[in-house]
């Protein structure tokens, strides 16, 4: 279990800000979505928490900084599955996931049979074990989210950090990942942290949601109290209705150009 503290982190490129003086906790066994509309520095938080983007500030696991963490130390803490991972060529699925279990192994060895227990373990788990011997580029989209999941797990880290992980899926792919994510969480302690450009996902699976808009959080908090139409309407621009059904699932429901809000009718109604 790991807490995680960004403290004062900022990333510029050029004169372009894009995450500004950002500083929040996240706890340990949470899983914590973060929002907001395209450019508003979603992935670049989780990339200067994986050391993919240099930053100013600190981020810390545990109270240790990640920037004083070796590479390998740090994949031990972390498992990240990028929003497009690279396949390479050639690759079977299982080699794929086999990946994970770098940060374990010795610089000139090779894969262990522990490492290979850990891996057949995963992959039963993720539903993979048919898939062993394919070239990971022959698998559908779904199965090679699952895959890309199954390396991450694979790595025995604490944190899951998950970029966009139902971007291009279709709709029961999407509840398929998801379930499973939330599955993994559960059964295996994971913290985990998730962009989402779905909010209706975001909210119904996620404990906390930190909406960021220009690099700077502007909500945080419960799906409940930071999914409202006026929010949506200020940090997206769009209109939508947002609705809770009797068992606290959010849905969030875009409305027709030149529909007003239920909130204005209502008010018309007055």
């Amino acid at each position: 279990m790991s807490t995680i503290r960004f403290l004062g982190v900022s990333v510029r490129y050029g004169t372009a800000v894009v995450l500004d003086d950002l500083t929040v906790e996240i706890e340990s066994g949470s899983w914590v979505s973060v929002i907001g509309p395209n450019g508003a520095g979603k992935s670049t938080m989780l990339r200067s928490l994986v050391g993919l983007t240099p930053f100013t500030g600190s981020v810390t696991i545990d109270g240790r900084r990640t920037d004083q963490m070796r590479r390998r130390e740090l994949a031990r803490s972390l498992g990240y599955v990028a929003q497009t991972p690279e396949h390479p060529s050639g690759m079977s699925v299982l080699d794929y996931v086999m990946l994970g279990r770098t940060p374990h192994r010795s610089y000139l060895g090779g894969g262990s049979e522990t490492d290979l227990q850990v891996v057949r373990e995963v992959m039963s788990l993720l539903d993979l074990e048919r898939f062993a011997g394919r070239p990971i580029r022959s698998v559908s989209g779904g199965e090679a989210q699952r895959v890309a999941i199954a390396r991450a797990v694979a790595q025995r880290a604490p944190v899951l950090l998950l970029d966009e992980p139902t971007s291009s899926l279709d709709i029961a792919r999407q509840q398929e990942v998801m379930n499973l994510i939330d599955d993994l969480r559960a059964t295996q302690g994971f913290t985990v942290i998730s962009t989402m450009h779905d909010l209706t996902l975001a909210g119904q699976y996620a404990d906390r949601l930190i909406l960021l808009a220009d690099g700077v959080i502007r909500g945080d908090g419960t799906p409940r109290e930071v999914l409202t139409n006026e929010a949506i309407e200020q940090y997206y621009g769009a209109y939508v209705r947002v609705v809770e059904d009797a068992d606290g699932a959010i849905a969030v429901v875009p409305l027709r150009p030149g529909r007003q809000p239920e909130r204005d009718l209502a008010d018309k109604g007055r």
